[in-house]
C-alpha cells in the first residue's frame, strides 16, 4: 500500500493508527485491529504512526517487547519500546515534528486522550486534524448476535438499584459498563460477553442503542438500533453527563450540553456485592478443576503440542459448566512462555521430558463474570533453574497475597512491594516486566482495582473489589514463569477465589520461610 498518497489524499503529514475499536477496549478482535494491518503485530495493544516520510513506528510496552521484535518486519517497522510508567502518547509526539498535522480518527480515541494529545502537541505547533472514518477498518458485517438479562440470582441488584446509584443524564459508550448496569450479557462467542452498544440514562427513560438482538419484552429499557444513535444524541437540549476516558471525541462532539462526570459504574461494578462473590467462588471452583484436569492430562500423554494442550483445556473447561472462554488461553512451552501474551498455540511446538509449560487461562459462567488463572507445569523432572525461578515468583506472591491492606492501601503500593522483593531476588537475565494485577469483572482486564505503576492503580482498595495477583520472572533465552490467582478483599485480608495447588515438584523450599512452607502446606487443597 502506498501510504504516502493516503497522507497525502488525507492532507496530513502523520497518521495515528489505533488498535482498539469504536467501543475503545483495550482487547480486540484482530479484525478489529487497525494497527495489525498495518504492522502484522498481532500484540493487544500498541498503536502504529504512519509519517509522510514512509517512517512507520509501533508503540509497544514491556509486555510486548519481544513479541514485537519476533512478529514485525523491522526492515519497515520502527518498533517503539515503552517501559512500565511511561506514556504512549509521550513517545508518539516525540517522532512528531513541529509544524506538522497528524490524523487522528475521532471514533478511535477517547476525548480524554484527544486532549492530552493536542496539549502535547500544541507545544510544537502540530495541529490535529480529526477524521471522521479508519481506512484500515474492514467492511462491518451486521451483528446478529443474541444478548440475554442475567436474573437477579446472578447479579445481585437490579437495573433501577444501578440506576438509582448511577442518577440520570447520563451517557455510558463503555460496552462492559452498559452490559453491567442493564445486566444483560452476550454467550454467543467465546472470549467476551459484553453487549456493544450506547446506553442514555434520561430521567422519563433508559435508551440502549444496539444491533444486538433480544427476545425478551422489556419494560425499563428501550432498545433503538445503534445507527440512530448520532441524531438522537444531537437533538438532545438537556445536559449529557459522561466519563471522557471511555467516550469517543466523534461521540462527543454530537453533545449539544456536555458535562464532564468521572464514570459512577467503574467504581460501583468495581465493588462485587455479595451474590457476584459467591457465584465468582463457584466458577472459580470449576477453573481449578477445569485446569486441574489439564494437568492430569499432560502429566499423563507425552508428545503434546500447545494446540493439544489449549483444545484440551477448552474441553475441560466446557465439561465443568463453563458457556465460553474468557479469553484466548496463553499455552506456552519453554522460550515461549517468555511472551506475557503469547497467543499463538503452535502445533509443532510439541513438550518434552524436562519442558515448562505455562497455562493462562479463564472463563464465563452463568453469571457472565471472568475467571483469570496462571499455573506453570513442567514434564518430567524440573532442572534447577526452572525451580529458582518459579520459587522466586512464587515467594514475591506470597509477599503481596499475605500483605494486610491497610485502609488507604492501593495496588501501587502492592505493585510497588512486589518489585522490591523481585528486587532482593534477583536471577541474571530474568525479569519482571509488567504490572503485578487487574480487576476482573465482566471483562478478564477492568480497573480499578489496578496492581501497577500506572496512575490508576493509585485508587484506593475496598473491600469487595475483585483483582489478580499474578507476578513473573521473564528471559526470552530460557522461559518465563507466572503465578496468577484471581482474589477479592475481605475485611483487609486478601483472599484467593482460585484454590488450584502449585506445583510442589518446581518448588524448592529452602528459598521459603517457615510461614510460607506453612501457608502452602494448608492451600495445597485441589
Amino acid at each position: 500500500m502506498n501510504y504516502k498518497e493516503l497522507l497525502k489524499n488525507l492532507g496530513v503529514d502523520y497518521l495515528l493508527v489505533n488498535s482498539t475499536n469504536k467501543y475503545l477496549l483495550e482487547y480486540v478482535p484482530i479484525a478489529e485491529n487497525s494497527s495489525n494491518k498495518v504492522t502484522d503485530f498481532t500484540g493487544d495493544v500498541g498503536d502504529t504512526l504512519i509519517s509522510s516520510d514512509g517512517k512507520i513506528y509501533l508503540f509497544v510496552d514491556s509486555r510486548f517487547h519481544i513479541q514485537a521484535d519476533l512478529e514485525v518486519d523491522k526492515t519497515k517497522i520502527n518498533v517503539v519500546k515503552y517501559v512500565l510508567g511511561q506514556k504512549q502518547d509521550d513517545e508518539i509526539c516525540l517522532r512528531v515534528k513541529p509544524n506538522s498535522t497528524i490524523g487522528v480518527v475521532a471514533s478511535k480515541v477517547s476525548q480524554l486522550r484527544y486532549e492530552y494529545l493536542k496539549a502535547l502537541l500544541d507545544t510544537i505547533n502540530v495541529s490535529i486534524k480529526s477524521l471522521d472514518s479508519d481506512f484500515f477498518d474492514s467492511v462491518e458485517l451486521i451483528k446478529s448476535q443474541k444478548f440475554e438479562f442475567l436474573p437477579i440470582s446472578l447479579s445481585g441488584k437490579s437495573f433501577e438499584e444501578k440506576i438509582d446509584e448511577i442518577g440520570h443524564n447520563i451517557l455510558i459508550t463503555n460496552s462492559e459498563e452498559l452490559s453491567y448496569v442493564c445486566n444483560i450479557r452476550s454467550f454467543e462467542n467465546n472470549y467476551s460477553v459484553k453487549v456493544d452498544g450506547k446506553l442514555l440514562i434520561l430521567k422519563d427513560v433508559a435508551i440502549l442503542f444496539t444491533d444486538y438482538l433480544c427476545d425478551s419484552n422489556l419494560t425499563n429499557i428501550q432498545i433503538k438500533p445503534l445507527n440512530q444513535f448520532d441524531s438522537f444524541i444531537s437533538e438532545q437540549d438537556d445536559s449529557i453527563s459522561f466519563d471522557k476516558s471511555t467516550i469517543t471525541a466523534k461521540d462527543y462532539s454530537l453533545i449539544k450540553n456536555p458535562v464532564y462526570l468521572k464514570s459512577p459504574v467503574k467504581q460501583i461494578k468495581s465493588i462485587k456485592n455479595e451474590t457476584e462473590i459467591n457465584h465468582m467462588k463457584y466458577a472459580f471452583e470449576m477453573t481449578d478443576k477445569a485446569v486441574m484436569a489439564t494437568r492430569d492430562f499432560i502429566e499423563n500423554n507425552d508428545g503434546l503440542s500447545e494446540y493439544d494442550i489449549a483444545t484440551k483445556l477448552e474441553e475441560n473447561f466446557r465439561e465443568f459448566g463453563a458457556k465460553s472462554l474468557s479469553f484466548s488461553s496463553i499455552v506456552a512451552i519453554n522460550e515461549n512462555s517468555a511472551l506475557a501474551h503469547y497467543n499463538k498455540s503452535a502445533k509443532d511446538k510439541i513438550l518434552n521430558d524436562g519442558d515448562l509449560v505455562l497455562i493462562d487461562c479463564g472463563a464465563y459462567y452463568e453469571g457472565g463474570l471472568a475467571t483469570d488463572m496462571t499455573r506453570v507445569f513442567v514434564k518430567g523432572t524440573p532442572s534447577e533453574l526452572q525451580r529458582k525461578v518459579y520459587t522466586t515468583v512464587l515467594k514475591v506472591f506470597l509477599n503481596c497475597f499475605n500483605l494486610l491492606v491497610s485502609e488507604d492501601m492501593s495496588g501501587f503500593d502492592i505493585d510497588s512491594l512486589a518489585h522490591d522483593t523481585f528486587d532482593k531476588c534477583k536471577i541474571d537475565g530474568f525479569e519482571f516486566s509488567h504490572g503485578l494485577g487487574h480487576g476482573v469483572g465482566v471483562c478478564v482486564h477492568e480497573s480499578p482495582p489496578n496492581l501497577s505503576k500506572n496512575e490508576i492503580a493509585k485508587t484506593t482498595l475496598v473491600n469487595n473489589m475483585v483483582f489478580t495477583i499474578e507476578p513473573g520472572l521473564y528471559s526470552e533465552k530460557y522461559f518465563g514463569v507466572r503465578l496468577e490467582n484471581t482474589c477479592y478483599l475481605d475485611n483487609g485480608v486478601i483472599t484467593s477465589l482460585a484454590k488450584m495447588c502449585y506445583e510442589k515438584k518446581l518448588i524448592d523450599y529452602s528459598l521459603l520461610n517457615e510461614y510460607e512452607i506453612g501457608w502452602l502446606d494448608n492451600f495445597q487443597v485441589i
